[in-house]
């Protein structure tokens, strides 16, 4: 019978693999697991985008990996920027210590808060502080730091 085994990795579109990688690691604390291109003609045939081409690199953080993926090509490629509220809008939460600590830090690298940093009242996350934050892609981390 069919089934789901596991979860493989998480994946993003950016427009600076560099960045997006330094943000990962030198905030998040992930580990850079590869950073190589891959072949177009595969690439193109598992996307179905003619021309595309792209470098790709992995960060492992705790119990999942972030594919981090920049395409040089095709030359007609755009970006969007969807609000939470926009149908095809996602984010990554992960649970934090060192929450005001980790805001400060991800504005180094260009990453800030979209709202307010609030307490929760209500559901399985009551009495955490949560707060989004975005990056200059577009892509949304919702940090979420529990009581002690």
């Amino acid at each position: 019978m069919a089934k789901i085994l596991d979860t493989n990795h998480t994946s993003f579109t950016v427009s600076d693999l560099d960045r997006s990688i330094a943000f990962f690691r030198d905030v998040l604390g992930f580990e850079v697991t590869s950073k190589a291109p891959r072949a177009a003609e595969v690439i193109e045939r598992v996307t179905g985008i003619k021309g595309a081409r792209v470098m790709i690199a992995y960060v492992r953080g705790p119990g999942h990996s972030i594919e981090l993926i920049e395409y040089s090509g095709p030359d007609d490629r755009t970006g969007v920027r969807p609000r939470a509220c926009d149908t095809g809008f996602c984010h990554v939460a992960y649970d934090v210590t060192g929450l005001d600590e980790l805001i400060e830090a991800s504005a180094a690298h260009g990453v800030t808060a979209e709202g307010e940093i609030i307490t929760v009242d209500q559901g399985p996350n009551a009495g955490a502080r949560i707060v989004y934050l975005r990056d200059r892609d577009g892509i949304t981390f919702e940090l979420i730091e529990k009581p002690a």
